[in-house]
């Protein structure tokens, strides 16, 4: 079955040249008892026909990364389309999920997976054990630290709680933080008690990213995850739960690049996009930019030109 490639980038590369970065889709994670997830499964392949009018321009200067894509060098970026899954299937989403994770960190590349709600990255952070430590920057307007919801413990309200549990997680910076989501005291508490690190998205606006930056180790490994909810619903209407006063497009831009320039970027993902409620496909133009912006900085981390 064919399908939209992001960029056109190819589905491999030629010549057996291994890839700097693998983008994958993702449209099911854990589907809470009697909700509908099939909104948030259109967000790939809609995110890859939004870049699809900047294919021909992979060569042109950018002037968000100061140069071209791929920094002159030839591309290393593949996309190898959606992993199989479907809305009754959590188990199976969340095991094929993982193992595709874990077959892209086994070739030496860095994972682009695009969602998705938010119960997917459980599984995704999953399959960096054996590749840790790994800290995570979660841009996000809510903590997701609930421990359980309807009785599901791996739905996109737990992520990040889920994430505090894995061994290879070293420490967690969540930012963009604002308004009132699941969370009650109990849940900021825990978070608190772990050790996370909170970066309301009014800090963001007043300090800039430094903000959120400083928390992270100098030369640390970071996955970023990124709910598209993190930025102001003025450049992201098309999420399931707007909430004015995100992150701008430019500070989330400033973010990835930043953790590129601190550290290195281990894993980046993009979910909670919901093109039911997207408003003239702006909110899918603006993912895919940030999916470009994240790229170039794993390119500019060192990107083979063999």
């Amino acid at each position: 079955m064919t399908f939209p490639r992001f960029l056109g980038l190819p589905e491999r590369l030629p010549g057996g040249r291994a890839p700097r970065a693998v983008i994958l889709g993702a449209g099911h994670g854990t589907t809470y008892p009697g909700m509908d997830s099939g909104g948030h499964a259109l967000a790939a392949d809609a995110i890859r026909a939004a870049s699809a009018e900047d294919a021909a321009l992979v060569e042109h200067w950018d002037f968000d990364l100061g140069g071209p894509l791929f920094d002159g060098g030839p591309i290393c970026c593949i996309d190898t389309g959606n992993i199989p899954s479907a809305p009754d299937d959590n188990d199976g989403n969340r095991a094929r999920i993982e193992a595709a994770t874990r077959g892209v960190l086994a070739m030496g590349a860095v994972p682009i997976l695009i969602g998705g709600d938010d119960s997917v990255p459980i599984s995704f952070l999953a399959a960096f054990a054996g590749h840790g430590p790994v800290w995570v920057l979660q841009i996000d307007a809510h903590i997701d630290w609930r421990d359980e919801r309807y009785g599901e413990l791996l739905g996109f309200s737990s992520t990040m709680r889920r994430a505090s549990e894995m061994g290879h997680v070293a420490g967690m910076v969540q930012v963009g933080l604002r308004s009132v989501g699941s969370a009650r005291v109990e849940e900021i508490e825990a978070a608190r008690r772990y050790g996370s690190r909170f970066v309301t998205a009014r800090e963001v606006h007043a300090h800039g990213v430094d903000a959120a930056l400083r928390h992270i180790p100098e030369g640390a490994r970071v996955v970023i995850t990124l709910d598209c909810d993190g930025l102001d619903p003025g450049v992201m209407p098309g999420v399931a739960a707007r909430t004015p006063g995100g992150l701008s497009y430019t500070q989330a831009i400033d973010l990835i690049a930043g953790i590129g320039k601190r550290g290195r970027i281990a894993g980046f993902d993009l979910v909670e996009l919901y093109p039911p409620a997207d408003i003239d496909n702006l909110s899918a133009l603006t993912a895919a930019r940030l999916i470009v912006n994240a790229i170039g900085a794993i390119v500019r981390q060192g990107c083979s030109r063999a």
